[in-house]
């Protein structure tokens, strides 16, 4: 719901019926065993027992919140889970705390490396949410990838082209075709090619890749188990899930926690002073359209796609459950 609110609706309700499938093939349980595996003060590794990463996510983050509170930060990794949703839902845990949380995933083999034929690394996103004191929080989240996966289905769903430069084919030739990754295509680095910085994203992604596989022992990169139907498993791994990384820091480890959030109000609003380019209004602050659009739609409500819609009237028919749509519109 979250995803939702925030108007992240790639990773909200659209995100169900691959869960109910992941489920059904028996990739993973509905009841997890969550095993904090080894730990110290101040981390831990926890087993997320093929569990979604919506249920062990928040436990996670907990537990680095928990960690951080006596050891001045706390960091846990995870394995052995799968897709969590929205990352920036767990940064955000961190703030009622006065706390800065970071949060990123690995994921499905889509995103060529920089001179790379095939998708060998996740679209991988990292959030972190800083506290502020009059001012909203700064919440960045986002893929380290160009387009998440998501947004090229919602594209493909739609009938429409990606945008230029974002796609290759199977010969690594740029496409605009929505429908690529199905045919063996691949998702370009953050910035493309070398001239845009295209190894500087290869590198962004490739941490995140370390920190929430390779640490935890998780399947990392191309040894991940495609959780999609349309991504074949070239090799064969042991299916150890995918990884998260979860980091809380308790900001009067370093100053007082309201020294430190009037000098964010200060960062914040010396930006927000920014003189913007012609034909824009404003300079966004990150985390400014995610909690606009929560506010709008807990007062109006979530509009939610046909295929988002189509999607739980399918997974109700599957499962025997009533449908009720009194409550939806149009």
């Amino acid at each position: 719901m979250q995803a939702e609110l925030r108007n992240i609706s790639t990773h909200g309700l659209l995100r169900l019926p691959e869960y109910i499938r992941l489920w059904k093939d028996k990739r993973i349980t509905s009841t997890p065993d969550y095993i904090i595996v080894h730990e110290s003060p101040s981390t831990a590794l926890v087993d997320g027992g093929k569990g979604l990463g919506l249920v062990t996510a928040p436990k996670a983050m907990q537990l680095a919140i928990e960690k951080a509170k006596t050891a001045g930060t706390g960091w846990v990794a995870v394995r052995n889970s799968y897709h969590f949703g929205i990352a920036g839902y767990y940064a955000m845990k961190a703030l009622e705390h006065d706390m800065i949380g970071i949060t990123m995933t690995n994921a499905n083999p889509l995103v060529a490396p920089t001179f790379s034929l095939n998708g060998m690394l996740g679209t991988n996103p990292i959030a972190v949410a800083i506290p502020a004191g009059e001012e909203p929080p700064f919440v960045a989240d986002f893929a380290t990838s160009p387009v998440s996966r998501g947004k090229v289905d919602v594209f493909e769903s739609l009938g429409q082209p990606t945008p230029e430069g974002l796609l290759q084919n199977n010969k690594g030739e740029l496409t605009t075709d929505s429908s690529i990754l199905r045919n063996g295509g691949a998702l370009r680095t953050l910035g493309g090619d070398v001239a845009h910085g295209g190894h500087k994203g290869f590198c962004l992604t490739a941490i995140v890749d370390i920190l929430s596989a390779v640490l935890p022992g998780a399947n990392f990169g191309p040894t991940v188990v495609p959780t999609l139907a349309y991504v074949k498993d070239k090799t064969k791994a042991k299916d150890n899930g995918i990884g998260h990384f979860f980091g809380a820091m308790r900001i009067d480890a370093f100053q007082t926690a309201e020294e430190f959030k009037a000098g964010m109000d200060q960062w914040i609003r010396t930006f927000r002073q920014a003189q913007p380019i012609a034909g824009q209004e404003r300079v966004i602050i990150p985390g400014d359209p995610e909690r606009e659009s929560e506010k709008e739609k807990m007062e109006k409500g979530i509009r939610i796609s046909r295929k988002s819609f189509e999607g739980l009237m399918d997974i109700a028919d599957q499962l025997g459950v009533d449908f009720d749509e009194s409550g939806f519109e149009g």
